[in-house]
């Protein structure tokens, strides 16, 4: 336990002294200096903190447990997120740099008005402190609860260690998230990003071997792992849900309709994740970004999918299977990773956890002081004096989401679904507002509300009612839902443009206005890369099918 606790300790400290290093000198006294770092980020930068931003202890743990649970139809959510990240390189990121936008909202405000900003900015802001932030706190105290048993330690409850974890991780990343602003974020998500994939790599690696032995086979112990993995577990393997899958299975239709529209909200019009690319230091970085996470996205099964199906392999053979999605992955990390390299395996977890925690905290302050303080409290404001109210309501929310993070140990259902299917209340009306605003140029200014009041209504009223399949019975997948939606409200939106059109023949075509905040020329490899990526999807899919280990 004291070389464990050394080792995190030096890992989370080494994170640290690099971020102050390569940010110390860094004039943190303006609005884009510190919300944007500087618009100077290089693309394996954003593509680190792209990685990060987006992973963290719902998605190991919630993932893996999925996995666990249905087998490896949950890995659509990583294979999805690479096409997703394709449009955010070639065709969002122009655009966005184009406009030279601190947040989404600011963007929807220019398209439809300034009450329209107003909406979204309050929308995203509840969506952040009620739902993303808590969940990211208790999904990282649950981590370290089932790996160090805090609780056992302190002599505290199971609900006691979970808000003492809730309180130091908040603590931590807020000091990165108000104090550092973005590029000491982005800095210290890049440097964990590569100790993750060192350490998500070796959980499927340690545990093949562990399976290779108690299987009782006489090879290689991976490959032995593997083997009894194929051979006694092959529906586990399958990617394919059934048309009739219940969350958190993954229906197969919904991977090319729903989901891909989850992962468009996701990757391209997420505050989050956006706000590395709105910092790129031109556009050639900002796609070097976004498509060099496209392809650690693909891989990311490897370690956020294959796990859960070896751990439901490896408990059945122990005889200690886990009766709970999300306490598959901590129990068998716990069983696989040697004592040496826990503390290792723990700080980059706790990496994973800080930066999506300071990424949306960050955010969030972003969004609160651009959006709302400077747009309708103080218009005047002075930059240094925009910084500091971020960093003051950044404070504020950091409080604040560290009450309601230890409420989530209450709720029943598996962490990613939950928050998977409620951030698409929000989410849906967003990217309908970006995309149709853009590809509708004759849309009146109530477009946005209209349909954000609409959707929410329609979906709200899908997650209280949970309608069941006909015939076979079950609850109806929320990517369902998400499917019949979203082509209606750019129906709604396509007709609201026509009569707008038709009723003003004279109203010009709405332009972005190009502010010429960064070099707008493009990566000459982007198209290539593009190609390449799809291809592995591809591959990836065909190889977690019935055409192969899935047979």
């Amino acid at each position: 336990m004291i070389w464990t606790l050394v080792t995190f300790i030096g890992f989370t400290v080494l994170v640290a002294v690099i971020s102050y290093l390569k940010t110390k000198g860094d004039d943190q006294t303006t609005a884009d200096g510190y919300f944007l770092a500087g618009r100077g980020l290089p693309g394996f930068v954003i593509a680190g903190s792209l990685l990060l931003t987006n992973l963290s202890a719902e998605q190991l743990v919630g993932t893996n447990g999925q996995t666990w649970l249905v087998g490896m139809s949950p890995m659509a959510f990583e294979i999805v997120a690479a096409p997703c990240c394709i449009v955010l390189a070639l065709w969002a990121a122009p655009r966005y740099l184009k406009g030279g936008i601190t947040t989404i909202p600011q963007l929807i405000g220019q398209r439809f008005g300034r009450s329209t900003k107003l909406w979204f900015s309050i929308a995203y802001i509840i969506l952040y402190l009620v739902v993303q932030i808590p969940v990211i706190l208790y999904s990282g105290s649950l981590v370290f609860e089932n790996i160090f048993h805090v609780s056992d330690i302190f002599g505290l409850s199971t609900f006691g260690s979970v808000v003492v974890l809730c309180i130091v991780i908040s603590i931590v990343g807020s000091i990165y998230a108000i104090f550092g602003g973005l590029k000491a974020v982005a800095v210290s998500d890049t440097v964990n990003g590569v100790g993750l994939l060192i350490g998500g790599f070796m959980i499927p690696f340690f545990a093949l071997h562990v399976l290779g032995n108690a299987a009782g086979y006489d090879g290689i112990a991976i490959i032995d792992g593997f083997k009894y993995l194929a051979q006694t577990y092959p529906e586990k393997l399958n990617s394919i849900g059934k048309l009739t899958a219940e969350a958190p299975e993954v229906p197969w239709i919904t991977v090319f309709t729903g989901l891909i529209f989850l992962g468009l909200q996701s990757w391209c019009t997420h505050q989050s994740f956006i706000q590395r690319v709105l910092a790129a230091e031109n556009l050639k970085e900002a796609q070097k970004g976004a498509l060099y996470c496209a392809f650690l996205k693909i891989i990311g099964f490897m370690y956020l999918a294959l796990p859960g199906v070896i751990a439901y392999a490896l408990f059945e053979l122990h005889g200690n299977q886990v009766s709970m999605m999300d306490a598959a992955y901590p129990q068998l990390v716990t069983e696989v990773i040697p004592a040496p390299l826990m503390g290792f395996f723990a700080a980059v977890m706790f990496g994973a956890i800080l930066s999506s925690f300071n990424s949306v905290l960050n955010s969030v302050n972003t969004m609160f002081t651009m959006d709302i303080y400077h747009e309708y409290i103080n218009p005047e404001a002075s930059e240094m004096k925009l910084v500091q109210v971020g960093k003051n309501i950044g404070i504020v929310f950091a409080v604040a989401t560290t009450i309601v993070g230890p409420m989530v140990y209450f709720f029943p259902a598996g962490l990613k679904t939950f928050l998977d299917s409620f951030v698409m209340l929000i989410g849906l009306p967003v990217l309908s507002a970006v995309f149709g605003g853009f590809f509708f140029k004759y849309l009146p200014q109530y477009a946005a509300k209209f349909i954000m009041i609409f959707h929410i209504i329609c979906y709200g009223l899908f997650l209280i009612i949970a309608p069941q399949y006909p015939v076979v019975g079950g609850s109806i997948h929320y990517l369902y839902a998400i499917l019949v939606l979203w082509p209606i409200e750019l129906l709604i939106m396509a007709f609201l443009n026509h009569k707008n059109k038709k009723d003003h023949p004279d109203m010009e075509a709405w332009e972005q206005e190009d502010v010429h905040a960064v070099d707008m020329t493009p990566w000459k490899y982007r198209k290539v890369c593009a190609v390449a990526i799809i291809a592995l999807c591809i591959i990836v899919y065909a190889a977690f099918s019935p055409l192969g280990l899935g047979a």
